[in-house]
């Protein structure tokens, strides 16, 4: 069986590692330091453990799970990764260049099973969950594609809103989350970090709970059951009226703000009266809500799907600040390197088959 990937390990599960294996506490800080602020690649390059110490790291772990594939770098500056995993599935991770710095988009699962129709994530049916050491080692490698180049950007920002749903993958997601939030660490802050669900009511409240600041956004993408559940499979089981209540329930438990993720679709969800039922559910929490209205990115096997011409994504946007709804229209990025989430691993799948 492969050796899992230290990336995957809280520092007080580092700690207790440690201790376990007849080591001291201490141990745990300088491979920790070691790892997330010195950056090293390989258990030997820790000068300062001994060769026992390095020896029983190497017998353990592995550092680096991934191995880089593809990257496409696009004119805005966005880059595109393409990963192998340890078992030769693939992932894909994005890097975007932000005023307010570098976020890296991170893929929680192979495959999808949410079963969006708009979706080029879901044309491959979920294959397995990422473990947190695979999802953290998607940041360390776009860090190291900058310190290998001699910049000095560090990864500020983190989204959970790559290739799977996140919270099918909860356990992971989190400990993810706790390590590359640990201030000793990569130290991304808690409010730098948003996780994206397509509405998983029951892990909706789970997170509510779980103590972390980190941002919540909801993918919601229609304002009512008919057209939500005609684009969003998961819609028949937990169908609005249970998401917004379970989103109520965070607002409660937490008094922070909800992104709801909305994609414009030509003559599906993008009508004048789609904007006013949109308002309408958002009415009630106004303060706490914020809406990002998302250019379609075509997807050639979903061509019954097209993208909001300007004016018509205008009116809607229009509609919504007359009620008094928070939004923006997102800013693209990568339009010209396969922006859409599951377009690079298809294409690359594609070409090995034709071989």
């Amino acid at each position: 069986m492969e050796k899992p990937s230290i990336y995957g390990l809280r520092r007080e599960e580092l700690v207790e590692w440690f201790l376990e294996h007849g080591e001291k506490k201490f141990r745990a800080r300088q491979v920790w330091e070691w790892l997330y602020r010195s950056r090293v690649t390989e258990f030997a390059e820790m000068s300062n453990l001994s060769k026992k110490t390095i020896a029983l790291l190497e017998e353990n772990f592995i550092i680096n799970p991934l191995k880089q594939i593809v990257v496409q770098e696009a004119s805005d500056g966005t880059v595109k990764y393409l990963f192998e995993l340890p078992d030769h599935l693939m992932i894909e991770t994005v890097l975007m260049r932000q005023e307010y710095g570098l976020s890296v988009c991170v893929t929680t699962q192979v495959g999808c099973n949410i079963g969006c129709t708009f979706c080029a994530s879901g044309l491959l049916k979920k294959q397995r969950d990422l473990t947190a050491g695979e999802i953290v080692a998607q940041i360390m490698l776009v860090q190291h594609y900058f310190d290998e180049r001699g910049e000095e950007e560090r990864v500020s920002h983190a989204v959970v809103m790559g290739i799977g749903e996140p919270f099918d993958n909860y356990g992971n997601v989190m400990n993810f989350l706790n390590v590359i939030n640990d201030d000793k660490g990569m130290a991304i802050g808690a409010r730098h970090i948003t996780v994206s669900t397509s509405g998983l009511v029951p892990k909706i409240k789970k997170f509510a709970e779980n103590g972390l600041q980190v941002n919540l956004a909801i993918s919601l993408h229609a304002p009512n059951n008919e057209v939500r559940s005609s684009i969003m499979r998961i819609n028949r089981s937990f169908p609005i009226e249970k998401l917004m209540g379970a989103v109520d329930y965070y607002i409660e438990e937490t008094n922070r703000r909800v992104t709801f993720e909305y994609i414009m679709l030509s003559g599906v969800n993008d009508r004048p009266d789609h904007a006013q039922q949109l308002a309408d559910l958002m009415k009630d929490k106004k303060k706490l809500v914020y809406v990002n209205l998302i250019p379609y990115n075509p997807v050639s096997e979903h061509d019954q799907y097209s993208r909001s011409s300007k004016a018509d994504v205008l009116r809607f946007y229009d509609v919504l600040k007359k009620n008094g709804i928070n939004c923006v229209i997102r800013k693209e990025h990568g339009t010209d390197i396969d922006a859409a989430c599951g377009q690079l691993r298809s294409k690359q799948m594609k070409k090995a088959a034709a071989k």
